[in-house]
């Protein structure tokens, strides 16, 4: 019985894993896509990957729960 518990517990932490991952290919992949095939001034495609980075960042402090205060943030009323 043992046993089973472990793979249960194991594929419980395998898919959240596997979706950060794929989340992370998908993204970097889109940002190489515009950097490769949309012509863009530099200053802007700098600006682009720093707010991208910044995103994915903060997204991933949120998954992990190291910036649990993300979610209280509001824009608007």
């Amino acid at each position: 019985m043992p046993l089973l518990f472990t793979s249960l517990a194991l594929a419980v932490v395998e898919v959240p894993l596997l979706n950060i991952l794929l989340t992370l290919v998908v993204v970097g992949v889109l940002l190489w896509l515009i950097n490769r095939f949309i012509p863009m001034q530099g200053t802007i495609k700098s600006i682009l990957n720093a707010v991208v980075v910044i995103v994915v960042v903060l997204w991933l402090l949120q998954t992990f729960g190291l910036f649990n205060s993300l979610s209280t943030i509001h824009v608007g009323h």
